[in-house]
């Protein structure tokens, strides 16, 4: 089966074809686009790219195309991406308004270039399905809730990864299965003692997630991505009256307040350098002090959220670091993991900055109680595994509601 991942940005369209023979997925070709302002004539150009490449005899061939959607209206999991889809989409378009209505492109688009292709929509909310409601619910009034407002989770494919892969390196195959067949059989039993892992996602978007035997059980992100820790451009976490206030003393409506937030807060707002962690570093290396407040904020959320999944968890036995910043940037990882040896964290330090860019590798010591990994983002494979175990699982075309 060839399986099309289909990542669609605010302004960028990436994706990746995989050979899933019997579910072992081979990646055949990626590309993408940048500065897109319309994804249909992206779509054409790839298709005929793929058949030009020999990938391909025709857009025929094609018998999957997965999409990371990010958050759908009273809809997640793993589902057929038909209207049901598309309406959940537009009914929160106000939400993610960078990538509800692009994902809703693509779908159309797939649908009318490929009409044998079965469409997959992978919810990046899927993996915070099984949380608690009094981890998942914000204090507001009923109305409020009633509109859907609560904390829904991202990056979900990325922790879902984590979850399988640092239960595959511990041996735990009873974890690694559980996390394999999350979205077809709904969370299982263990064998095992708990697994407990503290999933650090750490790029230009981050978040972090605590995960026991393979299921989430609370994550930073909340109600939209912007929430949590502080992002490249997203200011994360704020005390709600801070917006009213602001409006009021710079007059602001609520659309440039909203614009500010989201374009000009995060490490950018904090730095006045720049909204990418490297640049930030090197100017907090520089003396710039703006930027080492940045950095020691990011630093402080990081802590901040894992130190919260490790109480509730009951302790931890991984840490794991992945993404863009938790992947490449050692000295950030030390800072995480600094003063917490009464907990069992300690850090070999030879071992953390021998790890190179997408390398796998366990930076703890050996004396250390909880393993610490740099597992590199996969989300790509993620959908592509998904998608045929949803075809494969579902032959029958359903969207499943929350």
């Amino acid at each position: 089966m060839k399986v099309l991942v289909a990542n669609l940005g605010s302004t960028s369209f990436k994706y990746r074809l995989f050979d899933m023979s019997e579910g072992a997925a081979s990646m055949l070709t990626s590309g993408g686009f940048e500065r897109v302002t319309e994804y249909t004539p992206c779509i054409d150009e790839m298709l005929a790219k793929l058949v030009d490449d020999g990938h391909l005899a025709s857009a025929d061939e094609l018998e999957a195309v997965g999409f990371k959607t990010v958050l759908g209206k009273d809809l997640s999991g793993c589902v057929d991406a038909d209207e049901h889809v598309l309406a959940a989409l537009d009914g929160f378009q106000e939400v993610a308004p960078a990538h509800n209505p692009a994902y809703a492109e693509g779908i159309r688009s797939f649908a009318e270039r490929c009409p044998r292709a079965r469409r997959v929509a992978l919810f990046e909310t899927a993996f915070y399905q099984w949380v608690a409601p009094a981890a998942s619910h914000y204090a507001i009034p009923k109305a409020w809730r009633d509109l859907g407002i609560r904390r829904y989770g991202f990056h979900g494919a990325s922790h879902k990864f984590v979850a399988e892969r640092s239960a595959e390196l511990l041996g735990r195959d009873d974890v690694a299965e559980r996390v394999r067949q999350l979205y077809l059989r709904g969370p299982g039993e263990c064998d095992g003692p708990p697994l407990r892992v503290l999933s650090c996602h750490l790029g230009g978007s981050s978040s972090v997630t605590g995960i026991r035997d393979g299921v989430a059980i609370g994550t930073s992100m909340g109600f939209s991505p912007q929430s949590g820790l502080p992002q490249n451009n997203r200011v994360g976490d704020l005390d709600a009256m801070a917006i009213p206030y602001a409006c009021k003393m710079l007059g602001l409506t609520l659309d440039e307040a909203e614009r500010q937030l989201t374009r000009k807060g995060g490490l950018l707002g904090l730095s006045g350098v720049s909204n990418d962690a490297r640049d930030v570093r090197a100017a907090a290396a520089e003396g710039n002090a703006d930027a080492r407040l940045a950095h020691g904020v990011l630093i402080d959320s990081i802590r901040h959220w894992a130190g919260s999944f490790h109480f509730r968890m009951g302790g931890a036995e991984v840490i794991s670091f992945t993404a863009g910043i938790g992947e490449n940037d050692a000295e950030l990882r030390a800072a995480v993991c600094a003063g917490l040896e009464d907990l069992g964290v300690k850090l070999d330090p030879t071992r953390n900055a021998a790890v190179t860019r997408g390398a796998e590798g366990l930076i703890s010591a050996d004396d250390s109680a909880v393993k610490i990994m740099v597992i590199p983002a996969n989300e790509e494979l993620v959908i592509a595994r998904e998608v045929f175990r949803h075809v494969t699982h579902q032959p029958s075309l359903s969207s499943q509601s929350t």
